[in-house]
């Protein structure tokens, strides 16, 4: 997946089968791998009932509030015809991973975008990474581009 240069779709081995994906969430963090893995899924994107687009713990700057953040990306996508909404969370200690899994519950996605790989191999090897996490533990398909 590190070197594959196109997306991958992971479907869980355990789990029932589903060919369209109704509801899609869209882990963003704002980095060029996400907006990638958004774009490279589009037409999942616009062919699902609903999109929720998660932005967690967003840098909060002089020119946009925390709030704010997700919403260029949602504009971009209702563009293409989705439905889409931004649900912004604090961590509060919590790993992104667990509330990725939260979102994911409570959505009912059945589908997960995700910009795969977006720090350095040499921190993901020694540090881990949400998207070796994700992969080991989401029930869901995964959508994920770098």
């Amino acid at each position: 997946m590190y070197d594959a240069g196109r997306p991958v779709l992971v479907v869980p081995h355990a789990g029932p089968l589903v060919t369209t994906f109704r509801r899609v969430l869209l882990a963003w963090n704002g980095s060029k791998e996400a907006a990638r893995a958004a774009f490279d899924a589009l037409p999942f994107i616009s062919e699902a009932d609903k999109t929720d687009i998660l932005v967690i713990d967003p840098p909060e700057t002089l020119d946009e509030a925390p709030e704010a953040a997700g919403a260029e990306i949602a504009a971009a996508l209702s563009r293409h015809g989705a439905n889409v909404s931004v649900c912004v969370q604090k961590s509060g200690g919590a790993s992104v991973d667990d509330i990725i899994q939260e979102r994911i519950a409570e959505s009912g996605a059945d589908l997960l975008v995700l910009g795969a790989y977006s720090h350095s191999w040499l921190r993901q090897l020694l540090f881990g990474g949400v998207t070796r996490t994700v992969l080991r533990t989401a029930n869901i398909a995964a959508f994920l581009s770098r």
